[in-house]
């Protein structure tokens, strides 16, 4: 039967209607810049004075809505008397610095709407922000273009899958765990788009989809990072912001993480094996040969494509950039332009290695080309991510997000108990649309929300976990976070991926709030 009469009847044989294409990442993202220009004419615009520490001047500085700057002495009694219950230390130190909202200071302020010039606009300042990140997809496609010059992924490939051949599940598990890990305990999301050229050739080798792949990639990773136990940029800069230990809350952030790692081990399982048992029952079946085509590697004949001692090395240099990247992440405090340094310097070594002396696997033309053409393949999903950054800019820009905070705020101030904290779940929830960056809603929201927690009578920490739980829920799916550019990176359809990951959005919401409405019982 062939691939279109698959379609058409689908797996079961049921009736499929083809006549709607979901639209591309970019169109997604185009039509909701125009949306966010559209929400600057018709919410109201408005402020908080925001804080920050200046370390070259060793004072606080408070920006008024209205633009003038007021000086403070850095100490707690500052703090104190602007209502910020933070510790000190954790500005000076360089913990905290990003601006953080001041509570009370709400102001409205005049309209300032955006027009049609700024989506063009936001897509050249989103993508200019975003400069970092995008040098480093670069040099990663780059590495990924040299190694396979080489021959040295088809030629260790073969091998690998022979060694796991009827233990598949094993690899998709230790993926998904570190991955988890990983998120947990330093927030590896952005960075893990590297893991996706060593991850899809295996698992297509080993018979699972694209689905498999961004699942136990992008999924566990989010898992660990909605379950954040010490990540730096999520629980540890929330907890901070909201005027709290580190500590405080752990027991149930640690609980959390469990569940949800039982979770999506659980459903990776259930759909990895419903796809190996049956390839058409992939949700993304109809793109499986454009996945293949961009991933996949051909059959190894040893005599012609021996698994050499330079291959190896190669291999090894190639798999040692990712723990060495991952170290110096949690370690050396390390981002972007370090991590783009570091590969860049391993791919100079695997083209000595492979273009010099007797034997060579390739010249230096076909090394060079190769990194061309490897940066040039992710140039899609580097503009992807600087699309999604010019949305958030226009809503900064048309100062409507803080309005949207306020309003929230103010609706939860009205309830209480378990209706209180159900409601901080839904909100976190819907501003992840807003600010998808776990530390940039940590500290525009936790120095407003956080003192509701006080006027209920339950911990901070408590609106710590309804501020991981509910923006994470919305992260897994929300195209202004980084799911766009997974998906381009492995050409999926949005749909696709919208039908695997709703159960786990749904699980997320419905256990965090069990949890939450089980604190605040506790404390409450």
């Amino acid at each position: 039967m062939s691939a279109a009469a698959v379609a058409e009847k689908g797996p079961q044989g049921s009736t499929k209607k083809l006549n709607f294409r979901a639209p591309s990442a970019f169109t997604i993202l185009f039509v909701l810049t125009i949306l966010a220009v559209i929400a600057t004419w018709f919410v109201p615009a408005g402020s908080y004075s925001k804080l920050v520490y200046n370390a070259d001047a060793n004072v606080i500085e408070v920006s008024t809505p209205a633009g003038e700057v007021e000086t403070f002495e850095p100490d707690q009694e500052s703090l104190d008397e602007l209502g910020v219950k933070i510790d000190i230390g954790e500005f000076t130190s360089g913990a905290i610095k990003k601006p953080i909202s001041v509570p009370g200071t709400y102001e409205e302020l005049e309209s300032n709407p955006a027009s049609l010039t700024s989506v063009p606009q936001s897509m050249v300042d989103g993508t200019i922000e975003a400069i970092d990140i995008i040098v480093f997809i670069f040099v990663l496609g780059g590495l990924i273009g040299v190694v396979r010059v080489t021959g040295a992924f088809e030629s260790g490939l073969m091998r690998l899958t022979k060694a796991t051949k009827g233990r598949e599940f094993l690899m998709v598990s230790a993926v998904s765990l570190f991955m988890i890990i990983g998120g947990t305990s330093c927030g590896l999301e952005e960075e893990a788009v590297a893991f996706y050229p060593i991850i899809a050739p295996i698992f297509i080798a080993m018979g699972y989809d694209s689905i498999v792949v961004v699942g136990a990639i992008f999924l566990a990773g989010s898992i660990g990072t909605c379950f954040s136990t010490i990540n730096p940029f999520s629980s540890a800069i929330a907890n901070n912001a909201a005027g709290i230990g580190l500590m405080q809350g752990m027991t149930w952030r640690v609980i959390g993480l469990i569940g949800g790692t039982i979770a999506v081990i659980i459903y990776l399982r259930w759909y990895s094996s419903k796809v190996k048992a049956d390839p058409t029952f992939s949700y993304s079946y109809d793109d499986r040969e454009a996945f293949r085509d961009q991933w996949q590697m051909g059959g190894v004949d040893d005599e012609l494509l021996p698994f050499d001692w330079r291959r190896k090395v190669i291999l090894i240099l190639f798999v040692a950039a990712f723990p060495i990247m991952v170290w110096g992440v949690m370690a050396g405090g390390w981002w972007f332009p370090t991590m783009a340094a570091s590969f860049l310097t391993i791919t100079i070594v695997i083209m000595f290695i492979a273009g010099l002396g007797k034997g060579a696997l390739a010249n230096e033309k076909m090394l060079v080309d190769g990194f061309s053409e490897g940066a040039g393949s992710l140039v899609g999903v580097s503009l992807i991510i600087g699309l999604a950054r010019g949305i958030n800019m226009i809503l900064n820009n048309g100062l409507i997000s803080d309005t949207m905070l306020y309003h929230a705020a103010d609706v939860a101030s009205k309830m209480s108990g378990p209706a209180f904290v159900l409601v901080l779940l839904f909100i976190f929830f819907l501003l992840g649309f807003v600010v998808p960056s776990s530390s940039g809603l940590a500290v525009l929201s936790m120095p407003i929300m956080a003192p509701l927690a006080d006027s209920v009578g339950i911990p901070r920490f408590v609106v710590v976990c309804a501020y991981q739980w509910g923006q994470y829920a919305m992260l897994f799916l929300a195209p202004t976070g980084l799911v766009m550019a997974t998906l381009q990176m492995l050409d999926m359809k949005y749909s696709h991926w919208f039908r695997f990951v709703w159960p786990m959005v749904v699980f997320v919401l419905a256990f965090g709030g069990v949890l939450l409405v089980i604190m605040s019982l506790v404390y409450g």
